[in-house]
């Protein structure tokens, strides 16, 4: 069965695919990102929010999130053999976000 995890926003990722998450800063992951965009392989599920980590998958598609790469990397190694439910992390509690800043 398929291990999933909650990558912000209702969104979901199969763990079994995941290559590399990494912060968005670098200019080499900012070209791959936008060639990704360019070439429809990119799903952004960071739902108009700032894209802080790039999840790099088997297949060669590209997940923009807007959690943390270190939330998501907990998630990941945190899996247990019963499984587990995912909870709200602070980083997705935008209620109270007093800029509204979203990325492109």
């Amino acid at each position: 069965m398929a291990d999933f995890i909650h990558v912000g926003f209702g969104n979901m990722v199969n763990a079994a695919h995941i290559d590399a998450v990494v912060a968005p800063d670098g200019a080499p992951v900012k070209r791959i990102v936008q060639t990704a965009k360019e070439n429809g392989t990119a799903i952004d599920a960071s739902s108009g929010r700032r894209t802080r980590s790039v999840i790099f998958l088997e297949n060669g598609r590209v997940v923009l999130s807007a959690l943390m790469p270190e939330t998501i990397a907990g998630r990941a190694m945190g899996r247990t053999a019963e499984g587990s439910e995912w909870e709200p992390s602070r980083e997705e509690d935008f209620s109270s976000d007093e800029k509204g800043e979203q990325d492109e």
